[in-house]
């Protein structure tokens, strides 16, 4: 190391004890030494660079309260009274002969041990990094007077530690040049001042920055004395909760057009509305770079526009009904123009005529008592937005402002918004150059919107994919404002994985994670620690899928994926991939049964369903919160996938999320459920069958090649049935008859209908025998004449099976055995399984009249519940290709010469067969009929 420097103090040198008895650096030692004692190990007072020269204040040989290396700089240290922790004075004077480039001023130093913030490399605006213990260096925004500030945040203990920020006094600088984060200290008598701050934090790092920037605002304002008049007024707050501003030169055709004469504003912001969600903010600018092209000032230019006013005014209506908020851009410089109209009263006048809601500052990166005024003048509510961003004294007298695309490729972490989270900040992306990805996922991950200029000419043809990326980030972060403005806000949690970021915003009953990675494989791992709630469960509300949490060590961590990109897009402004988990308390019950939804919330206004990702461009469909059921397919017709349910209070803020999912080509129950007249007495030829609890344990069913429904939430789930009267066997061709001759019944489609009569009579002797060769169709018009309805699956199965679930209808005297293969010998099968043949037609291929297996019947008295035909239910699925209807019971024929066929004979009563759909006259045939149910009165 070069010795060029002597290190001398005034009154005495610091020295910081802090140990496990003593952890408050208020109450630290002071000795002749400087530094900072930490748990035994010495901490120099300052590191700094001269040059490329890394240094410390503890470097060189002390003597008589001074340390000399070369004589070529000296450091004097001044402890200032404060209030606040403690604060001093550290100058730099050049004492060699050479010219010295000092930089680089960290308080307690440099370390691997602790995070800290100062320069790194020869960017001329990007220089300020945060390094971390265990991580790559981030690139961090800070606000423009603390360009060249240092910050040190150590812990003492598990969760206590001392936070320090030293910033440069520019107007300090003797006999040298301030420059951005350099200054240069001529020979003999060239120094600088800088001011030290430190004092205590509890908890993470994290804490002791949010000491430094958040509660102390970097001490740009005295503590306790930070001016929240305009921050606190409730017309100003509007612009928080917005995230799209655009901003448009008024010779853009798309505002007007001279050719055709006409302005195009709806035509933006409509196609605006489709992509993103609508423009919050929609602002012209006819201006610069026009202004002063004759004596016009400003204001001139707006009356000047076409239709001038009053036009104006129709505009700023229009934005109003679609949602808009309409801005007008003001330039302080224009002070060479027309000036009999000043311009306050000029703001003021244009504000009053047209209904302007907001003012872009040009060139200046805070507002004015007199500009807020010349706005109220005219109208409550106006916001001015400062082309740069706020530092924080001039966060005093405006709400809003940019992070300035001067600086094209923004760093990761802008700790702007760490300082004023409500502060309104907007990243200007310029959407004519190149894709702007990395633009608006850096947006994202720091809360804040985005400002999209359309200020460079041309309209690239990839424009709407930046738009419909942006629709999806805006859309997380209009949903989620409270928490993104909300001061509970840390930014890079540790994580499992470096080069993958991760910011935490608490509010309420809610945490969202922000997450932005370069890392271009992709990741979907373990990614950060969280807490594993019983009321909470976690969602990636950006790829909208429900999070399992996962145990490392006694450490629950939130699985986390993140899409790949392109490894060549590394250093681009197309870098990047982001997502956002949230910590949601339990509100939202969602149950889904084949088609049926059920769903309630117990927190929230409305409840909003989604068929797939939720777009600006799709439509959902809106309920109250109260529990209630719905089928899919009435809502979501041929729609298979991710179905979405989001609880929403009244400020239109996501409450909870649940996901469920419809696999591509799973079956949906289409039908429902039809009620009739409900009788107190079983009508002749019906059995009462009791009210009870039914459990289904299993299903059988035939060729499975297409998929019967799954219903997952009808097996081992226990279903409280109500009382209702079955037909006790299964309608008869006499019936059937009775209501043709009653109702003069003619079928849409009269193919095969009741092909076994001849000439429209029965044939003899088979009055009694199940009618057959009809369809839904005509079985419902039979039920609905008679008062009746088809059964439900579950109401057949329940009848059949009894609250003990009987395999058969009959009491088994041998155990179950599942039949694997059909042989010729149906007969031995069928005594294998324990059913005798004076119980139900073994499948000898003849009908025959219903009640002649007497043995055969159930405990509630039904027949031919097995063996006999077909037994239509009410059930109709379609699963976006097919559709069906569920049949039980079996048949009287069983093909035996191949297991292709479908599977009939006698059947187990929970065994499922679907009749496929073509049309009526083809789902008609030889083995199908059905018998009625109706309600019970209660």
């Amino acid at each position: 190391m070069n010795q060029y420097f002597k290190i001398s103090t005034l009154i005495i040198s610091l020295f910081f004890t802090v140990s496990a008895e003593s952890q408050s650096i208020k109450t630290a030692e002071l000795t002749s030494k400087d530094g900072l004692m930490i748990n035994g190990k010495l901490l120099p007072l300052l590191s700094f660079k001269i040059g490329e020269e890394a240094l410390s204040s503890s470097q060189g040989k002390t003597n008589n309260n001074s340390t000399e290396i070369a004589n070529k700089i000296d450091i004097t240290y001044s402890k200032v009274d404060y209030g606040f922790g403690i604060k001093a004075t550290v100058t730099f004077k050049n004492i060699s002969k050479d010219t010295l480039l000092l930089h680089n001023v960290v308080p307690f130093g440099e370390s691997k041990n602790h995070a800290y913030i100062t320069g790194k490399g020869k960017h001329e605006l990007s220089r300020t990094y945060l390094f971390r213990p265990g991580f790559e260096p981030v690139n961090v925004i800070v606000p423009d007077n603390s360009w060249d500030l240092g910050f040190s945040a150590i812990p003492t203990t598990a969760d206590k530690g001392i936070c320090a920020l030293t910033r440069r006094d520019r107007k300090s600088v003797k006999n040298g040049k301030v420059q951005r984060f350099e200054t240069v200290l001529y020979p003999k008598t060239g120094e600088v001042t800088y001011t030290l701050w430190a004092d205590d934090y509890k908890g993470d790092w994290q804490e002791g920055l949010r000491l430094m920037f958040q509660e102390r605002m970097l001490y740009d304002v005295e503590p306790g004395t930070f001016d929240n008049s305009i921050m606190g007024r409730k017309d100003l707050q509007w612009f928080r909760n917005k995230y799209i501003v655009n901003l448009m030169m008024t010779w853009d055709r798309r505002f007007y057009d001279y050719k055709d004469g006409k302005h195009h504003v709806k035509e933006f912001l409509d196609n605006a509305k489709k992509l993103y969600g609508g423009s919050d903010v929609y602002s012209i600018w006819p201006t610069w770079p026009t202004l002063g092209m004759d004596q016009r000032n400003q204001w001139d230019m707006f009356r000047d526009l076409p239709g001038g006013y009053d036009k104006l005014r129709e505009i700023s209506d229009l934005c109003h009904s679609l949602g808009t908020y309409f801005f007008i851009c003001y330039n302080p410089w224009d002070g060479s123009t027309r000036s009999s109209e000043g311009h306050f009263d000029g703001m003021t006048n244009i504000i009053k005529k047209v209904g302007i809601d907001g003012v872009v500052l040009d060139t200046q990166g805070g507002s004015s008592k007199q500009l807020q005024d010349a706005a109220d003048n005219a109208r409550p509510g106006v916001i001015m937005y400062s082309e740069g961003m706020a530092v924080p004294k001039d966060m005093q007298g405006i709400p809003s402002g940019r992070v300035h695309n001067a600086l094209y490729y923004p760093p990761m972490l802008n700790l702007n918004k760490f300082i004023k989270p409500d502060f309104a900040i907007f990243r200007v992306t310029d959407v004519g150059q190149e894709r702007i990805n990395r633009e608006l996922y850096v947006s994202f991950f720091n809360g804040y919107g985005t400002e999209i200029n359309q200020f460079a000419p041309g309209i690239p043809e990839w424009v709407n994919e930046e738009y419909a990326l942006l629709g999806k980030t805006s859309r997380v972060l209009r949903e989620n404002t409270s928490n993104f403005i909300s001061s509970n806000y840390t930014p890079l949690l540790p994580t499992l994985k470096d080069n993958i970021f991760v910011n935490r915003w608490v509010k309420d009953n809610k945490t969202i994670y922000t997450v932005f990675s370069l890392v271009p494989e992709g990741f979907n791992e373990a990614l950060f620690a969280v807490d594993n709630k019983s009321d909470t469960h976690y969602v990636d509300i950006f790829n909208h899928e429900e999070i399992v949490l996962q145990e490392k060590g006694n450490i629950w961590y939130a699985p986390t994926t993140t899409s790949a990109f392109n490894k060549s897009d590394i250093g681009t402004n197309n870098e990047g991939a982001v997502t956002a988990i949230a910590a949601l308390q339990n509100s939202l019950d969602v149950k889904l049964r084949s088609d049926q939804l059920t769903f309630s919330s117990k927190q929230g206004t409305k409840i909003r369903i989604w068929a797939g990702m939720p777009s600006y461009e799709k439509e959902y469909k809106e309920f109250k919160t109260g529990k209630q059921t719905i089928n899919l397919i009435d809502y979501f017709p041929d729609f298979h996938g991710k179905i979405i349910v989001q609880a929403f209070d009244e400020n239109e803020e996501l409450v909870d999320e649940r996901i469920v999912k419809t696999q591509p080509g799973s079956a949906r129950l289409t039908s429902r459920a039809e009620f009739t007249n409900p009788v107190k007495k079983a009508p002749k030829g019906m059995v009462k069958i009791p009210a009870g609890t039914f459990m289904c344990n299993k299903y059988l069913v035939g060729d499975s090649f297409i998929p019967y429904p799954d219903n997952p939430t009808l097996v081992n789930e226990k279903i409280s049935m109500p009382a209702y009267f079955m037909d006790k066997y299964p309608v008869t061709n006499v019936q059937y008859k009775e209501f043709m001759d009653a109702t003069g019944y003619k079928p849409t489609d009269p193919n095969n209908f009741l092909k076994h009569w001849e000439n429209g009579k029965i044939a003899e002797g088979q009055e009694n025998f199940p009618v057959i060769y009809v369809s839904h169709e005509d079985a419902k018009a039979y039920a609905k004449w008679a008062n009746k309805r088809l059964p439900t699956e579950i109401e057949w199965q329940y009848a059949a099976q009894t609250e003990k679930g009987n395999a058969w209808p009959w009491k088994q005297n041998k155990p179950i055995q599942k039949v694997e293969e059909y042989v010729t010998n149906t007969l031995s099968v069928w005594k294998m399984k324990g059913i005798d043949a004076d119980r139900c037609n073994l499948g000898d291929g003849k009908l025959y009249s219903v009640g002649k297996y007497p043995k055969g019947a159930n405990p509630y008295g039904l027949e031919d519940l097995t063996g006999s035909v077909w037994q239509l239910t009410n059930d109709l699925y379609d699963n976006g290709s097919y559709r069906y209807i569920m049949m039980k019971g079996g048949s009287y024929f069983l093909p035996s010469s191949s297991w292709w066929y479908v599977q009939g004979g006698p059947r187990e009563l929970f065994y499922r067969q679907y009749l496929l759909r073509v049309s009526q006259g083809f789902e008609r045939n030889a083995t199908v009929g059905f018998r009625c149910v109706t309600d019970a009165a209660k």
